[in-house]
Parts: C-alpha cells; structure tokens; sequence
C-alpha cells in the first residue's frame, strides 16, 4: 500500500495563526450565535494559560447567563447566589491569599441585586479581578430590564422603552466604583471586533497581573450584545450596539493607579 504524501510544511508551528487554548473545555458553548459571552470566556482563559496560572486561579459564576461558565472555563470554579460573587470570592482570596481570584458576571446580576456586595467589595479594595458583562437586557431570565438599560430601549419589561421619568436612569456602575478609594483599575471594553478583543484582552492580563502584585481591585467591563433578547440579528446587534451602547457606555480606561 502507497504511503500517504503529507505536505510537512503546512503543519509547521511557524505556521500556525491559531491554537484553541486547552482552558476551554471541549464542550460546546451554549451562548447564543453572535454573543459575546464566549469571546469573553476564551480572552480569559487565553491570559490565565500565557501566565501558567490554571492551578492558582478561582472563578466566581452566580446567577444569569455567566452562571454556564464552569462548563467551559478549565479551572476552579464556584457557583455563588445570585449577586454574591464579590463576597464569595472575597472568601475565597482571604482565605487563599495566593490564589488569582476573579468574579464574571452580568449586569442584572452585578448592578441590580448585587449592587450592595459589588460596592462594598471595590470600596474594600479587595486583591480580586471583576469582570462585568453588560448587555443592558436581563439574558438569560426572559429579556426583562436592566440597570443598564437605555433610555427609550425596550425589554419585555420595558415594551414601549424604558421611560427615565418612571423607571429612573441607568446605571453607570463602573463609573461608580471608579470613584471609591478601593478601585485601582477600573476600564470598559468590548469584544465585537478583533481590535477591540486585543485591548480587552491586554485589559485582563493587566488586571490579572495587578492581582499577581497585590495591588488591589480591577474591574473590566466589557460591552457586548444579547441579539435574542434585543431581537435582533447578530450583525445587526453589534451594529446598533455601535451605536447606542457605545455613546452611552463610552469604551476605554476610567481609572488607572499605579
């Protein structure tokens, strides 16, 4: 029998463009086409496995779409209530003092019912990693209002748009915590293009790296789409994200200590 002919040079590894990092698990990611969740998931992991970290890292998932993350994030995860992460993992670092620790949330869960422990956490200056996806929708429980919802964007909750004179105004959470003394890195990014997923990225090694230092609390919030819950088409999500997300939630660093 013929041996096969392989053409060596096109599986050399200077040839290689990309490798999936082997802190995702091989399960299927069950976000939504077009959601940013997984970009976000594989930024994270890719930092974590760049600084050999995998054994010395803790993530914190609560409640929402996030809570799915340890089917897909390869290291320690715990599960805490609804809105409780900052808490937990501030357990969770004390009681581990060399542990990388780090929350991953939503935005209904950090800046609606976990407002209280994600103010307290960042006001603490905890030595974790917060890192905060806003959608400005509830995902995952049926697309109702958020914090985060814009002015005049409608929800289920919200169906002819959130009316600010009833419903209030948003809530620019990260700004909040920018203000308090405990916050040493507080920047917002976003993930729907490959640039804005290379600063997003360099946003995490640096918060990560932050932690590696004992400097103190960084919080990452990072602007994504939910085209289910904002009925719409992933491309058209990101596009309206541009925008109406962006004006609103302008993207960069807020606060920078070092």
């Amino acid at each position: 029998m013929a041996e096969a002919i392989v053409n060596t040079e096109l599986i050399q590894p200077e040839n290689l463009v990309y490798k999936r990092t082997e802190l995702l698990t091989p399960n299927a990611l069950s976000y939504c086409p077009g959601c940013g969740h997984g970009t976000a998931h594989r930024i994270i992991m890719e930092v974590i496995e760049e600084m050999g970290i995998q054994s010395e890292t803790i993530g914190i998932a609560p409640v929402g779409c996030s809570v799915l993350a340890y089917d897909f994030m390869n290291i320690d995860m715990q599960q805490a209530a609804h809105g409780r992460a900052p808490a937990l993992a501030t357990a969770a670092k004390r009681l581990n003092p060399k542990k990388y620790v780090f929350t991953y949330q939503g935005d209904g869960d950090l800046a609606a019912i976990g407002t209280a422990e994600t103010i307290h956490a960042c006001n603490r200056g905890e030595n974790i990693v917060i890192i905060f996806i806003n959608n400005g929708i509830y995902g995952m429980t049926g697309g109702q209002m958020a914090p985060t919802t814009l002015p005049g964007m409608k929800s289920s909750t919200s169906p002819y748009g959130r009316d600010v004179a009833m419903m209030g105004n948003p809530l620019k959470i990260t700004e909040l915590v920018a203000q308090l003394p405990g916050t040493l890195y507080v920047t917002r990014q976003a993930v729907h293009t490959p640039v804005a997923v290379r600063k997003a990225k360099k946003a995490v090694r640096k918060a990560f790296e932050n932690t590696k230092l004992n400097k103190g609390l960084s919080f990452i919030e990072i602007v994504s789409n939910c085209n289910s819950g904002w009925k719409m088409t992933p491309r058209k999500a990101n596009d309206w994200m541009v925008e109406n997300m962006f004006p609103f939630y302008p993207l960069g660093d807020i606060k920078v200590n070092e």
